[in-house]
């Protein structure tokens, strides 16, 4: 017997009661929640200055869609704010279990499909083929490329970053439990230290991944105690956000390389990591390893997932000689969901375990 069953709607309750409305997405499973609708407004003159504000005074509605009971450790978000730039058709605060991003090119990916499917972009010329997007994150202005047909996106991807740097190469720190590590910092829209998981004792394609993150986190916590991270734009964007286990495969190749990326607090990137393969390459172009437009392709050992990636010009941030590189992946929908909020719920600003 065929039953037609109604579109889910909220169950009763007080239309005070604060409600968010999302729109689910992943890029090579990396998940992004995307805030349509209940986040109050975010006040600054600046992007930065909303990141800011909404550190300070709305880090209650990050954690009611990042922790369980609605998302999960592992969850990422991105809320949707006016730009003060021109050019940018939309501007995005970055949401993780931690805090607030510099940059994500897992959800400019997404973001970017999101733009054209929702029409927060102009509706593309009859015959147009890709459409550009221009986003506003805090390291600074991204552009997405969506490919599209009768104006509805399809297929991959690709964004043009922020000028990308080397900070530091052969960086030796005291690592606990490994003694002295090599590493390199690099910038990509957030910085990343990179180092060979074989140096960690560990094969990043077929190690637990809990090894892995333990590793990385100690990496991290290595770098962040005797390195100091500077950014010659913003203090804003002066900080390590995570480190990169490779397979140590830096050399140009037409095969893939791996990586995993542990950042935020021991949160798993489920694909390369869009913002880490952009300093990967700008990092891989300042060795000498690799020209400019030539494509490479980053493997998540955590789903397979692959993005590809070139640096298709220099370019200088401050005194850093830089790259942009583009970065392609492939993302998808996953679903639409509100949550109420009920004052008498002891959890309802979300909670993690340990």
């Amino acid at each position: 017997m065929e039953t037609t069953l109604a579109l889910p709607q909220l169950p009763p309750h007080d239309p005070r009661t604060p409600a968010l409305s999302v729109v689910d997405m992943h890029t090579g499973g990396e998940p992004l929640r995307i805030v349509l609708a209940g986040c109050p407004e975010v006040s600054g003159s600046t992007l930065l200055a909303k990141r800011r504000y909404m550190r300070q005074h709305l880090d209650h509605v990050r954690r009611r869609l990042m922790f369980e009971p609605r998302g999960h450790r592992d969850m990422y978000g991105a809320v949707l704010v006016p730009s003060e730039l021109p050019d940018a058709h939309l501007g995005v605060l970055f949401l993780h279990n931690e805090g607030y991003s510099s940059m994500c090119g897992h959800a400019v990916l997404a973001l970017g499909r999101f733009a054209l499917d929702f029409g927060l972009v102009p509706a593309p010329s009859a015959g147009a083929g890709e459409v550009r997007v221009n986003i506003h994150c805090p390291c600074g202005l991204v552009a997405a490329f969506v490919e599209c047909e009768g104006g509805r996106s399809r297929g991959p991807v690709r964004f043009h970053s922020v000028p990308a740097f080397a900070l530091a190469t052969d960086l030796s720190v005291e690592v606990t439990g490994h003694g002295k590590v090599v590493v390199d910092i690099a910038f990509g829209g957030a910085f990343y230290a990179f180092v060979s998981a074989k140096k960690l004792g560990l094969d990043v394609c077929s190690a637990k991944t809990r090894d892995l993150v333990d590793a990385a986190s100690a990496v991290t916590e290595a770098v962040k105690a005797q390195f100091k991270i500077t950014h010659p734009d913003s203090e804003d964007l002066a900080f390590l956000y995570g480190t990169i286990l490779t397979d140590g495969k830096d050399s140009y190749s037409e095969e893939p390389t791996t990586n995993i990326c542990v950042f935020a607090d021991e949160q798993v990137d489920r694909s390369p990591t869009g913002s880490g393969v952009t300093a990967r390459i700008a990092l891989q172009y300042h060795k000498g390893l690799l020209e400019l437009n030539q494509t490479r392709a980053f493997k998540s050992s955590a789903t397979g997932s692959v993005f590809t990636g070139k640096a298709v010009r220099e370019a200088n941030c401050g005194d850093f000689h830089g790259v942009i590189v583009e970065v392609s992946g492939q993302s998808h929908y996953t679903g639409i969901a509100s949550f109420i909020i009920e004052d008498d719920d002891p959890l309802r600003d979300g909670f993690l375990l340990k």
